[in-house]
């Protein structure tokens, strides 16, 4: 029972949008009619609050570490586990509380990663920096961390299971970024420090 309750709870606790709760509580503009209307911590900073944007991506981190933990804890079953970090991954791209309208998932995904391995998180972490140091883009360091997610996850594990919740995970985040990819093809994409 508990390996079908876990990712259930894991979704409806993802889908607690730290970027809207924050920015009412803080009285700030609603991240989703400004900036680029995306719900993330990002847009809270691009809107005028580095505290709201810190406080932001706590929050969305902390959706993902906390139910693998829980799950983890728990004992629940390896396929139970992938499951509940994806449905955790997914609740924040399509929040049940907040009209099915989310972020893009990258820090949701990175607390996932954290709450699964520090080590497997640590060489995610930083293909991530590697990446934005060489290109100055955020955009490209988070889809190139995505995509190296499940070879690290394979690496360092060896688990299918949550191989193939990384590899969906990626996908998701592959294709929430088709605008930014887009942009950096085109060559509009902002890098990082600038708007």
């Amino acid at each position: 029972m508990i390996d079908y309750a876990i990712p259930v709870i894991a979704y409806l606790f993802g889908s607690l949008s730290s970027a809207v709760i924050v920015s009412r509580l803080m009285g700030l503009p609603d991240p989703r009619d400004g900036g680029s209307k995306n719900p993330g911590a990002t847009n809270v900073l691009r809107l005028g609050s580095k505290v709201g944007a810190g406080l932001t991506l706590l929050g969305d981190v902390v959706k993902g570490i906390i139910p693998v933990i829980i799950g983890i804890k728990l004992g629940v079953s390896d396929t139970a586990l992938a499951f509940t970090g994806f449905l955790a991954f997914l609740g924040h791209l399509f929040p049940v509380f907040f009209g099915f309208s989310g972020g893009k998932g990258v820090a949701t995904a990175l607390g996932v990663f954290l709450g699964m391995s520090l080590h497997i998180s640590a060489v995610i972490g930083l293909v991530w920096l590697a990446t934005a140091i060489i290109s100055r883009y955020s955009s490209l360091s988070a889809l190139t961390a995505a995509v190296a997610a499940p070879f690290v996850t394979f690496w360092l594990a060896g688990n299918i299971q949550l191989t193939i919740m990384c590899a969906a995970i990626a996908a998701c985040l592959i294709w929430r970024h088709k605008g930014n990819i887009q942009r950096l093809r085109d060559g509009s994409e902002p890098k990082i420090g600038k708007q």
